[in-house]
């Protein structure tokens, strides 16, 4: 289902075909610097795992004129033991941050996770220091469950890492 959304922007589910976009978008200036990806890599050096389907994820884009702006998804982490958990991972572009997308595109993915995926917890880690994203994710009903020293390299020094995470508000029951 497509969902046009404020500000001229459409979020929808990702396609095989937008793995060019999605690989440019998380090689962004202002995108990268809060994942683990690095500079200046090739687009193709990440197409082939973006263009991947997986039924048991759920993975959105945000377009803006015809160009890939967002990117989010709920990930499998585990074997059959993890079935009910998923990674969440977001990217917005820097032109778009702090303008409302990601919780839009959030508010998406614990739609499906809570309402069809039969999902129960969703973990993420997020840069310790980025106050916007712990702050966003804090508003969607995470919290931190620990704290990673020395998480990742990041602009020339290390940098901690969060984990957080997100138990279904209200696990469904039978009858």
């Amino acid at each position: 289902m497509d969902t046009a959304t404020a500000a001229g922007i459409l979020i929808r589910s990702m396609e095989p075909d937008d793995a060019a976009g999605v690989s440019a978008l998380i090689g962004l200036p202002g995108t990268f610097e809060g994942t683990l990806q690095l500079p200046d890599m090739p687009v193709a050096s990440r197409t082939e795992h973006f263009a991947k389907v997986d039924t048991q994820a759920c993975k959105l884009v945000a377009v803006l004129g015809g160009r890939i702006v967002g990117s989010a998804g709920l990930y499998v982490v585990g074997g059959l033991r993890r079935a009910h958990v998923r990674s969440l991972g977001l990217a917005l572009a820097e032109e778009v941050q702090g303008q409302g997308l990601g919780r839009r595109m959030m508010e998406r993915l614990l739609d499906w996770a809570d309402n069809w995926a039969q999902v129960l917890r969703i973990e993420l880690h997020v840069h310790a220091d980025n106050p916007r994203a712990i702050a966003l994710y804090r508003a969607m009903g995470f919290e931190e469950e620990g704290r990673h020293r020395g998480y990742a390299f990041k602009g020339g020094r290390y940098v901690d890492g969060l984990s957080m995470a997100r138990l279904h508000p209200s696990p469904p029951r039978i009858g």
